[in-house]
């Protein structure tokens, strides 16, 4: 695919017209990216956006004991590092290419300049703004005050709302592993509550499928964080 192309696929611009995906094009830049790979470290000037074209990236911040908490994974044609860039301040997490990948990056200067001029593409990312920002607010919640069994059930939940696929079936975007990570936990835990969970009927798992079983009793357990007895 060319530039043009790839922009038409991502959905912040997918609205743009041909002239406009053309003048987004010229300011792009494509990156072959080596898995294990930094794109930005915490504290890095914000240069500008980036979006995955192909494969994965993993955003996530160290604590002062070095202990990593993953924030988000990102695949293709899901854009990242917007706020900072806004705000013209450094990036406050680190990005790191977990595969082999593709990834488009628009500097900070042209980008502003672009918006400046195409106010719906300004709306669509205000949206994506108000997302991000909802998505966060409850990743926090769930990481300080939840155990992993309403962890995962709450992230259930979220693949549910936000997939657009059958309303009783969701598909994780990650290996489970990487699920482990981003809950805070171990694959080990991660698997014993799976188990749990399909033992108590809440859903059954056919490789990354998960099939709902008992909505009512999985916002429950997102909720109170109780198991039945």
């Amino acid at each position: 695919m060319n530039k043009e192309e790839i922009l038409a696929k991502i959905p912040l611009f997918s609205g743009l017209d041909e002239r406009e995906r053309n003048q987004l094009a010229q300011i792009a830049v494509i990156k072959k990216v080596k898995r294990d790979t930094w794109l930005f470290r915490e504290g890095s000037p914000a240069d500008g956006v980036y979006v995955v074209i192909k494969g994965m990236v993993k955003i996530y911040k160290n604590s002062w004991e070095g202990k990593e908490q993953v924030l988000h994974f990102f695949g293709p044609f899901e854009l990242f590092g917007e706020v900072p860039m806004f705000q013209g301040i450094d990036y406050p997490a680190s990005a790191e290419v977990i595969e082999d990948s593709e990834i488009l990056y628009i500097p900070r200067a042209q980008f502003l300049a672009f918006l400046k001029e195409n106010s719906e593409v300004s709306i669509k990312m205000l949206a994506l703004l108000s997302e991000r920002l909802r998505h966060f607010t409850r990743l926090i919640e769930d990481l300080s005050l939840k155990e992993v069994p309403a962890r995962l059930a709450a992230y259930i939940l979220y693949r549910l709302e936000t997939s657009k696929g059958n309303p009783k079936e969701v598909e994780l975007d990650i290996p489970k592993h990487l699920l482990a990570a981003l809950l805070g936990t171990t694959p080990e835990t991660l698997s014993r509550v799976f188990t749990r969970m399909k033992t108590a009927g809440y859903i059954s798992v056919e490789g990354r499928k998960i099939k709902i079983l008992d909505e009512k009793s999985i916002r429950k357990l997102a909720l109170e964080g109780k198991w039945p007895h």
